[in-house]
């Protein structure tokens, strides 16, 4: 099949139903849970607040606008190279200059939401993906790679969704050896369901925010916040995830969505 009919197959089968489209992408508003870094770590993000310009009133009659207020990394975000210190100094590392082929790719889903539910602290670790490639095929070059934790479900509670106590933050994430790994598979990206690609834990781990770390430092993305993953299977779904053609810019919020064929 010529790239034209691939196109067309697509189309019809969009309009047919026999593929839908996945909202993979978290509501963003004032409500929307921000990060909480400790002190150490630097400045954190505002939250978002969202400003009137008109709406059908004295301040413009014709329409209704407003202005906001919010961090590159707020609610359902993509994160780029540049985003991290490890990945300052690479070409083509800003939301304004990835290249456009980098923003829709084969995704895989990894499910450990049954551990989640009894471990909010669990880590993805380098043997687990081997587990799940035993079982759904290896992980394929240029794919992005997602953390199903069922985590999406307390995005309606700041606090339960940044889930801190007098410890600090609790929310799985991928450990070291997990990125290292995913790396060597040549994956594209990795995405979750919680505030950041990392654990809770991320700060004390070695080295720091590991998935920031070694993402970033080798020109690879990352998703956070995401939603629905549930709606996704193992494998055989495209995911599209374009930021904001910000310049110079770190990351971007974003609407994620996955074609899935039914």
């Amino acid at each position: 099949m010529d790239a034209r009919a691939t196109v067309t197959h697509l189309v019809k089968h969009l309009a047919s139903g026999a593929v839908k489209v996945v909202d993979l992408t978290a509501p963003l508003g004032p409500d929307t849970p921000v990060i909480e870094l400790p002190p150490e770590a630097g400045k954190n993000s505002p939250r978002v607040k969202v400003h009137k310009i008109s709406r059908y009133d004295q301040d413009g009659p014709l329409c209704a606008w407003n202005w906001m207020e919010l961090g590159e990394h707020t609610g359902t975000h993509f994160d780029a190279p540049v985003h991290w210190y490890t990945g300052k100094a690479l070409a083509n590392a800003s939301t304004d200059t990835i290249p456009l082929q980098d923003f829709i790719a084969p995704v895989v889903v990894i499910d450990r939401s049954k551990e989640v539910q009894k471990n909010p602290d669990y880590l993805l670790t380098a043997e687990s993906i081997r587990e799940w490639e035993a079982e759904h095929g290896t992980i394929t070059h240029g794919s992005w790679v997602l953390l199903r934790t069922d985590w999406h479900k307390r995005n309606t509670s700041t606090k339960e969704f940044l889930n801190v106590d007098g410890n600090g933050p609790h929310s799985p994430g991928p450990a070291a050896d997990a990125i290292a790994y995913l790396l060597d598979r040549g994956a594209l990206g990795f995405g979750s369901e919680t505030v950041g690609t990392d654990a809770g834990s991320a700060f004390m781990m070695d080295p720091p925010f590991p998935a920031h770390h070694y993402l970033h430092g080798a020109g690879r993305y990352g998703l956070a916040s995401l939603a629905n993953l549930d709606q996704l299977p193992p494998t055989g779904a495209i995911l599209i995830a374009a930021p904001l053609k910000l310049v110079g810019g770190t990351g971007s919020p974003l609407r994620v969505v996955a074609i899935v064929p039914t």
